[in-house]
Parts: structure tokens; C-alpha cells; sequence
């Protein structure tokens, strides 16, 4: 069975999260700071009357900050019926993706969180997609956001 996925730039790799977690794609607005908020929480915006927390994915991923370009978007997902807002580099497409195209993450990958990683994609043989849990990835930046403020 086939899989869709929004395919998103971090630090010059893909990243895939599953289109029917994500909710919009929307250009870099104004984010409001939050006093005392872990490093990689941007802040928050209004999202149609609704509070939406924003995390940066290169701090998040220990990659750094960078200045924000003409390319960076927030990819809003639903997490568990709250949205939340992830910034990244660009936002380059959406894929369809057969299951046979898809590993399980190497032992050896830790370009991320390994735990974060559902699977990679090889969608040819110059390019592969890593494919995040974004439920499990959420859940641990919750629990570490939380613990951070405490």
C-alpha cells in the first residue's frame, strides 16, 4: 500500500511526515516569544483563533540556528488534536511512496533521534527520504519542553 508524505529540507537533507497528520504549509509569519520556553520552542502564533506552539526542527535536531529565507515554512500538524507548528528549511513536495521503497532506520543512522525515524525511502538512487514518527517525535519534544520550563 502506498504512503503520502509532505517532503520538507533540513539541513540539507529530506524529512517525510505522513500528509494526514499535516493540517497547512505556511510561509514564516510573526511568532510570539514565550518566556522561559526550551531552546528549540520558537514561541507561538494565532492560527485562526487558536494558540499553536511553533518549534524550530534545526535546534530541535541539534543542527543550529539559521536565518530564516524566503523558503522557510511552518508545517502545521495535528498531534493527538492540538496543532503544532514545525519550522523548516523548505517544503519541496509531496510524494506518493510505495511500502516496498521503504527500510526500517540502520542501527548506525544518528543523524537524528533514531527514535524519531520510522523509516527511510529510496525514492532513487542519489536521494532517500528519512521518515519521521511525528507522534513519537512530539511526544519526546512535549516531555523535554516541559521539563526544560520546570
Amino acid at each position: 500500500m502506498d504512503q503520502q508524505v509532505v517532503v520538507f529540507q533540513l539541513g540539507g537533507e529530506s524529512y517525510g511526515v505522513d500528509i494526514a497528520k499535516v493540517q497547512e504549509i505556511k510561509a514564516m509569519s510573526p511568532i510570539t516569544a514565550v518566556p522561559r520556553a526550551a531552546e528549540f520552542i520558537e514561541g507561538v502564533i494565532n492560527l485562526r483563533g487558536q494558540i499553536t506552539p511553533v518549534v524550530n526542527l534545526r535546534t530541535r535536531f541539534g543542527m543550529g540556528k539559521i536565518e530564516n529565507t524566503k523558503e522557510t515554512r511552518i508545517i502545521v500538524v495535528n498531534m493527538e488534536g492540538e496543532w503544532v507548528g514545525l519550522i523548516v528549511d523548505s517544503v519541496s513536495e509531496v510524494m506518493r511512496l510505495a511500502d516496498d521503497t521503504i527500510e526500517p532506520p540502520s542501527e548506525f543512522v544518528a543523524t537524528v533521534d533514531a527514535d524519531f525515524i520510522r523509516g527511510i525511502a529510496k525514492v532513487s538512487e542519489e536521494r532517500l527520504v528519512i521518515l519521521l514518527d511525528l507522534a513519537r517525535m512530539l511526544r519526546a519534544t512535549r516531555d523535554l519542553a516541559l521539563s526544560t520550563a520546570a
